[in-house]
């Protein structure tokens, strides 16, 4: 029992050190439960990484890092897929994945025009653990922090890809203004990383889908079907906010799910149903991209091969409906987290973006339902 306490005692402790998240709130979308953390932490191996680079008035960025498992990646790759929603972006190392099915690096999320520093730090990252590699496919995502960030100064740089990397942990993940979601913009409040995780029931697997957003995208706020763009007057093309209905999100699903890349492919498809619930458009200036990938060891796939032959397990199809509803889930409480825990920043040229104003949302739902 005292070991019970003690272990509550240190999530406690942990909790306060963040920021308050959505729940925090008495709101609770969808009908599925969270993991412990409600993190993409959740699911068993994933560890997540920041690097937050702010300096005077005008540098607002930095990086992200999500590393499938604590292994060597490269050496032991995991199936993937990723789905374009709306393909106005910069993201890196596509064309692998939709090939081969699989991601051999850690997945870095930063700033649009640090996609290629983002890029080069993987490969440096990939070579130092394999010696007699020539070869490296860098999977790295990016919206762009342009309005608050002086991102054509383009200030990360390797090593905060490598800290990003090096600093990885499973267990509770920083929220909001830190790492790839420092100096981002969503429904024109300050956007940020946010995550979210739903575990399946043991009638239904057991499994564990758990989702990390970078948020810098527009449309019309929905916060667990509560229409809060609306009621504080924030409409994507009025004149307040006319040029922040465009950005993008970059969107991550993992799970412990031994699928393969097919039907990881149909799960990152979800994610966008996601997005939508929160009332997001993938406007035509937004770049909307779902990576997912699941951890599943049976499945993963090895740079050694020792049988030329693989065998992969699969979840039948009919058995794919629970987790296409935790993505949806996840996604739509993992983009609600990253504004829900931002703080109000300025930045570049004096521009500021407003915290969004969360307990005035709660005083107007309630004051909606009477």
């Amino acid at each position: 029992m005292l070991r019970f306490s003690l272990f509550f005692l240190l999530l406690l402790t942990i909790s306060s050190a963040f920021s308050q998240r959505l729940r925090d709130y008495d709101f609770t979308p969808g009908v599925m439960i969270p993991g412990a953390f409600n993190a993409i932490t959740d699911v068993e191996g994933v560890k997540v990484g920041h690097t937050t680079i702010v300096v005077g008035d005008a540098i607002r960025t930095g990086v992200t890092a999500i590393l499938p498992h604590p292994g060597n990646i490269f050496q032991e790759k995991v199936p993937a897929a990723i789905y374009i929603g709306n393909g106005f972006g910069k993201l890196a190392g596509y064309s692998q994945v939709e090939e081969l099915g699989n991601i051999e690096t850690p997945i870095v999320l930063t700033n649009t025009l640090s996609v290629p520093i983002a890029c080069d730090a993987l490969i440096t990252y990939t070579l130092e653990q394999n010696k007699d590699v020539r070869s490296v496919n860098s999977v790295v995502g990016e919206t762009n922090d342009g309005w608050l960030n002086d991102i054509r100064g383009r200030h990360v740089k390797e090593e905060h890809v490598l800290s990003a990397i090096e600093s990885a942990t499973s267990g509770p993940v920083e929220e909001g203004n830190v790492g790839a979601g420092t100096g981002t913009i969503c429904f024109g409040f300050k956007g940020g990383i946010g995550t979210s995780s739903r575990v399946l029931p043991d009638d239904l697997g057991g499994y564990t889908v758990g989702v990390l957003v970078q948020s810098n995208f527009g449309g019309v706020l929905k916060i667990d079907d509560f229409n809060a763009g609306e009621a504080l007057g924030k409409f994507p093309f009025s004149e307040s906010i006319r040029n922040q209905e465009d950005g993008s999100c970059m969107i991550v699903v993992a799970t412990d799910t031994p699928i393969g890349p097919r039907n990881l492919k149909r799960l990152a498809k979800r994610a966008m149903m996601g997005l939508a619930k929160t009332g997001g458009i993938a406007s035509n200036g937004s770049g909307d991209y779902v990576i997912a990938f699941s951890t599943a060891k049976e499945n993963r796939v090895p740079y050694n091969i020792k049988n030329p032959e693989m065998e992969l397990k699969e979840l039948h199809n009919d058995k794919m409906s629970p987790l296409f509803l935790a993505t949806i889930e996840a996604t739509e409480e993992a983009i609600l987290n990253s504004m829900v825990t931002a703080k109000t920043t300025t930045g570049r040229d004096g521009h500021k973006i407003e915290a969004l104003p969360i307990e005035k949302i709660v005083e107007l739902r309630k004051n909606a339902k009477h």
